[in-house]
């Protein structure tokens, strides 16, 4: 069986790829990851998703490799991880009572195969009080996540409904992996 690599430091995206059973190891893919708003993020997303995966493709060649990226969007404005409280602040007000989308780009790629994707899912936010945007920015789980939120956690407090892939809002849409995976290993 090939050498399974995650292209990601992400505790969270590791803590997905547990589930599927596979055993992996996770190294990040050091790429600049700018991404061109004037083009379709979800092509955008899924180029940053395929430059990890090729990153590491490069390094150990006969791997499978896993590479993916994730953005809030708002507005078609992407909302980065927050440099400081008073950005997520920012982040969060703007976030408020509103929908926002969650575009995720994953790239499975091996010498011989390559997959390439996005999911884009919504989430709707309640409205949040500045007290409760302070005590969520006390926890530190705003800092560095798209968004300044994370679902999975503190944040779900929040989160009104969703529509798409859960696992997708969290960085990693665990379905697609799981089944694309298994075309790689079979092939």
């Amino acid at each position: 069986m090939k050498r399974l690599i995650l292209a990601s430091q992400s505790p969270r995206r590791k803590e997905l790829l547990e589930k599927c059973g596979y055993s992996f190891i996770c190294i990040p893919a050091d790429v600049d990851e700018i991404i061109d708003e004037s083009k379709p993020l979800e092509k955008e997303i899924e180029r940053l998703a395929l430059k990890k995966a090729e990153t590491i493709l490069t390094m150990y060649p006969d791997a499978i490799v896993i590479g993916s990226d994730t953005i809030v969007v708002l507005d078609n404005k992407i909302l980065g991880k927050p440099k400081n409280h008073v950005e997520a602040r920012r982040m969060l007000n703007s976030l408020s009572n509103k929908k926002h989308s969650v575009i995720t780009g994953l790239c499975i790629i091996s010498n011989q195969k390559k997959y390439i994707t996005s999911t884009t899912s919504h989430v709707s936010f309640a409205k949040m009080s500045e007290e409760e945007i302070d005590a969520y920015i006390a926890t530190g789980e705003c800092d560095d996540k798209a968004g300044a939120y994370a679902i999975q956690g503190y944040g779900a407090r929040y989160i009104q409904g969703i529509e798409g892939d859960y696992y997708s809002i969290m960085g990693l849409p665990l379905h697609l992996v799981y089944e694309e995976l298994k075309n790689m290993y079979a092939y």
